[in-house]
């Protein structure tokens, strides 16, 4: 499959069927966040892998967003290092988006838990802090988000998007009237 193509089918899944992920797949998905750009090339973005059920099942708690986790087969925590990068925030963003891709590619269905809460630092604190202790993750890192990941149960059909023509532009800004 080439990227667009990816692009394309990709879909958020939530619901999964009760099959495990080869280490090898799961391998290949790690390696396209590892591999996924980063500002100034710096290791501002750390990724962990979780396919303990137990744990899936105690993370599915962190936001009332994410239960599906606990059916998840395994997940990937995108960790970011703002002590290392002013960019932490786009590297983990970016890599995340590698991650989905990567899974779509291999057959592997994906859903996108936001973690870091941008404009509620009391909310995001919650959040990190449940993951942070459920993990051993240390105090230094920002916990962005949690890719579910499993072998879809169905495949959603395409959500409608908005007028093409409304997103993008060309050679300067136009203000649809």
């Amino acid at each position: 499959m080439n990227v667009l193509n990816a692009i394309q089918h990709r879909r958020e899944i939530t619901r999964f069927q009760n099959k495990k992920i080869p280490k090898e797949e799961l391998e290949k998905i790690l390696d396209a966040g590892y591999l996924a750009p980063s500002g100034n090339n710096l290791p501002s973005k750390e990724l962990l892998l979780v396919a303990n059920q137990e744990m899936l099942k105690q993370l599915s708690k962190t936001t009332p967003y994410v239960p599906w986790l606990a059916n998840a087969a395994a997940a990937i925590v995108v960790l970011g290092r703002p002590d290392i990068s002013k960019y932490w925030l786009q590297d983990t963003s970016i890599a995340s988006g590698f991650i989905w891709l990567e899974a779509v590619e291999l057959g592997v269905g994906g859903a996108f838990g936001a973690i870091y809460h941008s404009e509620d630092q009391q909310e995001s604190d919650r959040r990190e802090g449940y993951v942070r202790e459920a993990l051993n993750i240390p105090a230094d890192r920002r916990v962005v988000a949690i890719l579910g990941l499993g072998y879809p149960e169905e495949q959603p059909s395409a959500k409608k998007h908005i007028a093409r023509e409304s997103i993008i532009h060309y050679e300067t800004f136009r203000i649809d009237k």
